[in-house]
């Protein structure tokens, strides 16, 4: 089983501490060995995590700032909102971080919802099916642009004239889709994705996605065991280590081979969480299969 980190509280207080502790978190989630390191894509903390006026740095940025200063663990945003970023300039954006990352990024990628800082920020936020509509464009326009076609794309809601994308990815970024729609989400997961994200992690919960992705496979003529199944598993660990272990290992026992764990809101050491989880729950969690 393989371990995620998910930084998403950029704690309010001096702005020239930022950058020094995002850095330590994401160098700490690499020492213990985490596979990924992930940010959330916005631009105001969630509401449901803090205040909207608390510090948020923008994902893509962050993620370069990380390229230059890790050298092993994956990078990406968990997941990008299709809404804010025109799909040919998000590709040349993704492409960039895996330059000059040699190779580590992941194309995270999803629906948005965060309607207040759309508002806010004059983005505009169309109906749901509208945005999902422009999240199978943007997969459609992304895989284009990181293949031998450079030609034009003719979609309902992009037109690009041309499709160049030089120089390509050192590697094509893992598409990791988020979410758990059974209709619209994991049909595009079938077809289009890499990774797939839950953001449940009850077993029973896990367990009927699993089996609705897998006939989204079998519709689309999709190999089921190609698609990596991670899960957000944000509960604390170390409240009970055991329990905690149990969850991991029936979430292993489902197929989930990486879980996602993070530095709970307002924790004043996000970098002291992650070498905790390293020495008190990886090694157990690294026996897991």
């Amino acid at each position: 089983m393989d371990v995620g980190i998910h930084y998403i509280d950029f704690l309010p207080g001096d702005p020239a501490k930022l950058a020094p502790t995002l850095l330590a978190t994401a160098t700490a989630a690499e020492d213990i060995g985490a596979s990924v390191f992930t940010l959330a894509d916005h631009f105001f903390q969630m509401e449901n995590v803090g205040r909207a006026e608390d510090p948020f740095l923008e994902g893509y940025t962050s993620l370069g700032y990380l390229a230059a200063r890790t050298t092993s663990i994956t990078l990406t945003l968990l997941v990008t909102g299709v809404t804010y970023r025109h799909p040919g300039v998000l590709a040349k954006t993704v492409t960039t971080l895996d330059v000059l990352s040699q190779g580590r990024s992941m194309f995270g990628i999803g629906a948005a919802w965060y309607e207040r800082e759309h508002l806010a920020l004059g983005i505009p936020y169309p109906p749901v099916r509208e945005r999902f509509e422009m999240l199978e464009e943007t997969l459609q326009i992304c895989l284009q642009m990181w293949s031998d076609n450079d030609g034009p794309y003719d979609g309902k809601h992009y037109q690009l004239a041309e499709t160049i994308c030089r120089p390509q990815p050192v590697r094509r970024p893992p598409v990791l889709i988020g979410g758990g729609g059974e209709k619209k989400t994991l049909r595009m997961v079938a077809q289009y994705a890499d990774v797939w994200n839950s953001t449940d992690f009850e077993l029973d919960v896990v367990a009927h996605k699993l089996d609705v992705l897998q006939r989204h496979c079998d519709t689309a003529g999709r190999d089921f065991a190609e698609i990596q199944k991670t899960v957000g598993l944000f509960i604390n660990p170390f409240a009970d280590v055991d329990g905690y272990l149990t969850s991991v290992e029936g979430l292993a026992g489902l197929g989930v081979q990486l879980i996602n764990t993070g530095p709970f809101p307002g924790n004043p050491d996000p970098a002291g969480f992650v070498k905790r989880f390293g020495d008190e729950v990886m090694p157990r969690i690294s026996q897991i299969g």
